[in-house]
């Protein structure tokens, strides 16, 4: 079934392939579009800018795709990312790995030179389907006529089950062509369906008198956090998430323990909880964003309801009933006609929340868990901050409390470092409201050029490097690991030089009194600040 729809209003009389791409992206959702321009990619450039959707300039594509998927996670918007040929191509690599790893609908559309060009040119010339398919959901290749059938199979598989990229390659002549005007058929939206056991999964939470949930990344992008609660209400259960779960309920909430899945200190601390629980509800938990101490997490006869919009084969864990449906909906439908029991008798998860927050306190007057304690204090409710990946992000994932979901973005899936930065630019442009971006000097070291985006952007985002001069995660497992230090120690940047010669506000702090100080300024700034906080690496010594 097809439901046709007008063109919209502002495409052409003779559009061309890339209007009609263009205005389709429009229709599905799309506000920016994120990339550098070439020579291949120009006609979709302008035809974007005719349907109403920005193409905003980033300094690298890898960093483009990321300011795509932090715009998604604040506004909605379909996320598009544009390369030319060739090096913008393999430029983005990281971002599609991530996207696919990370569960984002990313749509990337690369130029192309024309099948025919290719057999005998070959500057800059590879194939592209090639290089993406192992990290894609899908990837097309647009030929004339075919535009709007191509961009509606990628929207479909790439918000299909657990979301993810999908790429499409569009030749130049197919972008530049002139096409008759057609009305465009949208697909139908599938109906959902419940799955077929959700009487034996009701019978299971009826005799638990321990249940626990972990919660993750599919109930955050289906935006299910008002099931999950409901259903928390009327079972009675405690509730740990993963990192990107985090905020699904306020963490303020007492029945919510903590997060879990990359700190062996968290784990430890929660692993008493997960062997006392008679029933264990996964959901929509992605073991992806799982270190390999989650692989077999409970013993094999465990009761376990997994509950996911997408089954996938990963081995990671054992389930006793796999559900496989709209996650939020089958919570809400389990959870009808549950009169709340009464739980946990000897009080175990508020126990185990207790020793959670009180070993992450900070030990020290200053350091990174008083950094991340001061910007907690000082951040307004409702704050979105990203975190790069590193020793910070680990330990700010336990102290960060969050009051909403996606209001710590970061990767999770992929790990990858230069994340933080562009997820906090495409956040703040689609929110307008200050961002915190938590980044190691490393990692903002990657991504240094971005800050010109930011000027030019004129957005508020507020970065706090945690300034130690080393890769200290890496540094830490080779000391466990009793291997000599090498390749993690680099030499001192000034951080708030660089952002005053690049437009923006910086500041060195070296106390939790001037950091408080100076967070006070950057909110109320409108364009960005760099705050360099100087620590000792040492301190993520036993850290987490």
């Amino acid at each position: 079934m097809t439901i046709q729809t007008p063109l919209p209003a502002n495409l052409v009389a003779e559009p061309t392939g890339a209007d009609v791409i263009a205005s389709r992206l429009k229709v599905a959702g799309a506000t920016h579009a994120f990339g550098i321009p070439g020579g291949e990619v120009l006609a979709l450039v302008d035809a974007l800018g005719r349907a109403g959707i920005r193409f905003e300039l980033a300094r690298h594509e890898n960093a483009a795709g990321f300011m795509a998927e932090g715009l998604w996670h604040v506004t909605g918007a379909l996320p598009v990312l544009v390369a030319t040929l060739g090096p913008g191509v393999s430029n983005a690599v990281t971002a599609v790995a991530h996207a696919q790893q990370d569960r984002v609908p990313l749509i990337f559309i690369t130029g192309c030179v024309d099948q025919a060009l290719a057999e005998s040119y070959t500057h800059q010339v590879f194939d592209h389907q090639a290089l993406l398919r192992p990290i894609v959901k899908a990837s097309f290749r647009a030929a004339p006529g075919t535009e709007a059938l191509v961009i509606d199979k990628a929207l479909a598989i790439a918000r299909a089950g657990r979301p993810g990229p999908v790429h499409i390659d569009l030749p130049i002549a197919v972008a530049e062509g002139r096409r008759e005007p057609v009305m465009m058929p949208m697909a139908a939206a599938v109906a959902t369906s419940l799955p077929a056991d959700l009487e034996r999964a009701r019978a299971m939470l009826t005799a638990s008198r321990r249940p626990l949930v972990l919660a993750g990344l599919d109930l955050v992008n289906e935006g299910a956090a008002d099931a999950l609660e409901r259903f928390l209400d009327c079972t009675g259960a405690p509730l740990l998430t993963t990192y990107k779960g985090k905020g699904l309920i306020r963490e303020d909430d007492p029945r919510v323990i903590g997060g879990v899945g990359l700190s062996p200190k968290a784990d430890a601390l929660v692993r008493p909880l997960i062997e006392a629980a008679d029933l264990i509800v996964l959901a929509g938990y992605d073991p992806i964003e799982m270190r390999q101490g989650w692989r077999h997490p409970w013993p094999a006869d465990k009761p376990v309801i997994d509950i996911v919009a997408q089954a996938l084969p990963h081995g990671m864990h054992p389930a006793t009933l796999l559900l496989e449906s709209h996650v939020g909906l089958t919570l809400e439908r389990l959870a009808e006609g549950l009169a709340p029991p009464e739980t946990w008798p000897d009080g175990e998860p508020a126990k185990v929340r207790a020793a959670l927050r009180a070993a992450f306190a900070a030990p020290t007057a200053w350091g990174p868990h008083a950094v991340f304690e001061t910007l907690r204090m000082a951040a307004p409710p409702e704050t979105v901050a990203t975190a790069d990946s590193g020793a910070h992000r680990i330990l700010l994932s336990q102290i960060w409390s969050c009051d909403g979901p996606r209001r710590l973005l970061q990767s999770t899936g992929l790990c990858t470092m230069g994340c933080a930065l562009p997820l906090a630019t495409g956040a703040a442009l689609g929110s307008g409201q200050p961002t915190l971006c938590f980044v190691g000097d490393a990692g903002l070291e990657m991504v240094l050029g971005e800050l010109a985006t930011l000027r030019d952007l004129a957005l508020p985002v507020i970065i706090v490097v945690l300034v130690d001069e080393s890769l200290g995660l890496i540094a830490l497992k080779q000391k466990q690991m009793g291997l000599a230090r090498a390749g993690v120690d680099f030499g001192a940047s000034d951080f708030a030089a660089v952002a005053r010669a690049m437009g923006g506000h910086g500041a060195t702090i070296a106390d939790a009194a001037t950091l408080a100080q100076e967070a006070k300024g950057a909110f109320a700034r409108p364009g960005y600040s760099v705050l360099a906080c100087r620590i000792d690496a040492a301190a993520y010594e036993g850290a987490f």
